[in-house]
């Protein structure tokens, strides 16, 4: 793999000596949010999960090079650049060999992280099984990812504007624990009003990563996800948040928008919905996310 990658060495230093280490996406960056937030969120994520302990490991692909781990003018020249690529599995090779520069999505943040041994994830919320997909069959690559590589996910479920029902069951099926962190309903991204539950409660970081060690030590196959609900500080009111995922979709379908272009054409649009404060909340919850994943990396480490 090293003609492919290059991990940065503190990055590598920790993997080698068994060390915390959290993976982080990328698409955040270059997709999720305008110019400068999006790079100074970035770089706060990065301080918290240090501050709490582990090694932050953001993955993106620079002029055909997979990065596990950026530099801050690197993090800068995602935010910045137009034209970055989207990038999931089907994507990394053909950015690779065209020299191009990539954001990874949650599913190549997650294969990329296994390759290199990276065990731990953070991000803010997963795709999954979108409204439409009985008849669309649009299904994120995230759902997959998880169900079959070794790494633990840490979010605040999957986003709000997906069929959250049937995300769930596809989990289910690909024998995904949903596990809530000190809940058991399942979190809908900005808020924690899904009506759904999650497969198990755990409260603390260290029962998560002693779940991890035994269900990878019994060679049971495939991710666990962490649900980490939003704090209440920034979550959304559910009637308000539905009224705006309502327009969002509508204004989407009317737009023909589909496909990877869609997950980011509806968080813009939420964005943009004044009766809402949806980035503000989206970076609360990523900043929330970081930490606990952090501190799950670092009882992962010590067991």
């Amino acid at each position: 793999m090293n003609q492919y990658i290059d991990i940065h060495p503190k990055v590598l230093a920790a993997i080698r000596a068994g060390k915390p280490v959290v993976a982080l996406e990328s698409t955040i960056i270059a997709h999720g949010m305008p110019y400068p937030k999006n790079v100074e969120t970035a770089l706060s994520v990065e301080k918290i999960v240090t501050h709490n302990g582990a090694t932050p490991a953001t993955i993106a692909v620079i002029d055909g090079r997979i990065k596990v781990g950026l530099t801050p003018s690197e993090l800068t020249l995602l935010g910045k650049q137009q034209n970055v690529l989207k990038l999931s599995k089907r994507d990394l090779a053909y950015c690779v060999i065209k020299k191009y520069t990539g954001a990874t999505t949650v599913s190549a943040t997650i294969l990329i992280a296994d390759m290199v041994g990276i065990r731990i994830f953070a991000t803010g919320g997963i795709g999954g099984v979108h409204k439409n997909a009985s008849e669309t069959f649009d299904i994120s690559r995230d759902l997959e990812e998880i169900a079959d590589k070794q790494v633990a996910v840490i979010s605040t479920g999957a986003k709000a504007m997906l069929d959250l029902p049937k995300t769930l069951e596809y989990l289910e099926t690909k024998g995904v624990e949903i596990i809530g962190y000190q809940t058991s309903d399942f979190p809908a991204f900005f808020s924690n009003e899904s009506g759904l539950q999650t497969t198990y409660q755990l409260d603390e970081p260290k029962q998560i990563a002693e779940l991890m060690l035994a269900k990878w030590s019994m060679g049971l196959s495939g991710g666990v996800f962490i649900a980490n609900p939003i704090p209440e500080s920034f979550a959304i009111d559910k009637v308000k948040l539905d009224d705006a995922i309502t327009s969002a979709i509508l204004a989407a379908n009317a737009h023909k928008v589909t496909g990877k272009d869609l997950t980011p054409y509806l968080l813009k649009h939420l964005q943009n919905n004044q009766e809402i404060t949806s980035l503000e909340s989206n970076i609360g919850l990523i900043y929330h996310n970081a930490k606990v994943a952090a501190l799950i990396a670092v009882s992962f480490s010590e067991l």
